[in-house]
Order: C-alpha cells, then sequence, then structure tokens
C-alpha cells in the first residue's frame, strides 16, 4: 500500500519551516536560516532517493541519475516530469519546471523583483517578498542535493526564480578524480 502526504500539508509545512527559521531562530542571520532550511531538505531527499531506488540497480553514470531525478523522483514529489532538462556536459544540469508547484500560490511584484538566484539571500534581504520566495527554495533545492548525494554523485544545487512561477534548479556537479579512479579500479 503506497502511503502518501497531503500536498496541503506538506506547503503548509514547508511555509512553517521557513517562517519559524527566519523570523524565529535566524531572525537577522538569513544566511544561517537558508543552510539550515537546505539541511532539512537534504535529509528528506536522501531518504526519499533510498525509497525510491530500493529496487533498482545503482546508476552507471551521472546522465543517468539525472534522469532519474527528472523523471521518477520529481514525479513522485510533484505529480510530474520536470519541463526541460539542459546541460553543458561539463557538469551542470538545469532542470526547467514551468509551474512549481511549491510557488504556485506566490507571487514577487516584477517592479521590485531582485536577481532570481537563490545563491545569496543577503543579497535579496532588501526585498521581503523575493526573499520569502527564495527561502522556500532551499528546501527543494536540499531534497535534490540529497537525493543526488544518496546516489553517489556530489553537488551543489540552486534555484532560479526570475519567472514565477518557473522554476530551474541548477545542479553543478564536482567531479571527483579520486571517486573515478576507485570505480575503475
Amino acid at each position: 500500500m503506497v502511503r502518501e502526504v497531503s500536498e496541503s500539508c506538506v506547503e503548509s509545512l514547508l511555509a512553517e519551516i521557513v517562517l519559524s527559521y527566519c523570523s524565529g531562530f535566524y531572525a537577522n542571520k538569513p544566511e544561517l536560516a537558508a543552510r539550515r532550511i537546505e539541511a532539512i531538505g537534504f535529509q528528506v531527499g536522501h531518504q526519499l532517493s533510498e525509497r525510491y531506488t530500493m529496487d533498482r540497480p545503482r546508476f552507471t553514470d551521472n546522465l543517468d541519475a539525472i534522469k532519474f531525478i527528472c523523471k521518477d523522483f520529481w514525479s513522485e514529489l510533484f505529480k510530474k516530469q520536470i519541463d526541460n532538462l539542459k546541460t553543458n556536459h561539463r557538469g551542470t544540469f538545469v532542470l526547467q519546471d514551468n509551474r512549481f508547484r511549491w510557488l504556485a500560490h506566490m507571487s514577487v511584484d516584477p517592479s521590485v523583483q531582485a536577481s532570481g538566484n537563490i545563491q545569496d539571500p543577503s543579497a535579496m534581504a532588501e526585498n521581503k517578498s523575493a526573499q520569502a520566495t527564495g527561502m522556500h527554495l532551499y528546501f527543494p533545492c536540499g531534497i535534490i542535493r540529497g537525493a543526488l548525494s544518496n546516489l553517489g554523485i556530489e553537488c551543489a544545487v540552486s534555484a532560479d526564480i526570475s519567472n514565477l512561477p518557473a522554476c530551474e534548479l541548477i545542479s553543478l556537479i564536482t567531479f571527483n578524480l579520486e571517486q573515478y579512479i576507485e570505480g575503475i579500479s
């Protein structure tokens, strides 16, 4: 029997996590709040990918793992596949969701919208709505990073929200020569 959680419950939980960390625990330190929210997402993603890959053989390369994230993993989380996957064939993958479900109810005033990249939460401090939206994206970025980490891929994941409710998750995979040598020996 498959157990599912209501989407509204997940959205409410995410909103409460962001509120607690941004207004409570780390009210004056958005970088620490962002790091903590991303860490919670990392743990969730790590556990979910463990569950969803339990009956699968290990992936042979990074592209197979990214395809799994775009098709199967994303479908389990958001009931749809990623709309577009781009790569530069040097370790950077861009996963594009044209209607990211967790941002569908959010909006940012385009006249004051700062850069849509959430790499630096303190850079969005002057625009509270952009900062709040950006903080909500640390959790799904952590989920993707945790899932990929469980699949043996260490990476950095960031998000671009310049065209809400569209969202681009950028996964930068750092190639580890030591892992490669261990893998072939």
